[in-house]
């Protein structure tokens, strides 16, 4: 008899985040939460702290998230397996850029990004209830000159909305972007590597 495949739980909704685990041939279960129908990966303040960095941010987030999905684990009384869980978020001149409120915010952010580089950051968290763990990507992208009927466009699209820094790099803003350093799929919202590297600690064997 052949041993199923181990499995972890996926403590986001992103499709993005099912699409590049899936890609690295990680079975998973999606673990949802309260805010599920409205795409929030858990009941968890995103709000950033007084004087805190982009880096502990998204790294708090990234923590947060896994433990809170471990509470949810043991109080449903599901099958013991890692959880993960991510946060992204861009920085841009020091200043913290989330997901955009409307589409007046996300025209905003992309006029701020246009014609220059901003920094991209995702922290990936595994815990098994007992150990939690986290890897922090940074990458820069650089965007070329957009006008504004091109970001009226994008913006009408509607897929900014629902991503930090109001544009998906996987999708139509893919031509917004002349230049990157970093990680491709951190800029999607979950680094592979640091991934990967964070499974295998607990135990996870990839194929």
């Amino acid at each position: 008899m052949t041993a199923a495949a181990p499995r972890i739980y996926l403590a986001s909704r992103s499709p993005r985040r099912r699409e590049l685990l899936r890609q690295i041939g990680v079975q998973f279960d999606v673990l949802t939460f309260r805010g599920g129908e409205r795409g929030e990966d858990a009941d968890v303040d995103e709000t950033p702290l007084a004087g805190e960095g982009a880096e502990r941010y998204v790294e708090r987030l990234a923590l947060t998230k896994a433990e809170a999905a471990v509470r949810r684990l043991l109080w449903r009384k599901l099958q013991r397996q890692p959880v993960l869980a991510a946060d992204t978020t861009l920085e841009v001149d020091g200043e913290i850029i989330g997901k955009p409120t409307d589409s007046a915010d996300a025209t905003a952010i992309l006029q701020r990004l246009s014609g220059r580089s901003h920094r991209v950051l995702t922290a990936v968290a595994v815990s098994d209830g007992e150990r939690t763990r986290c890897r922090v990507s940074v990458s820069e992208v650089r965007f070329r000159e957009l006008d504004a009927e091109q970001i009226r466009r994008y913006v009408n699209s509607g897929e900014p909305l629902d991503k930090a820094g109001a544009y998906g790099i996987q999708g139509r803003a893919a031509v917004f972007v002349e230049h990157i350093s970093g990680s491709y799929s951190g800029i999607m919202g979950l680094p592979l590597f640091e991934t990967a590297q964070l499974l295998e600690a607990f135990g996870y064997s990839l194929p």
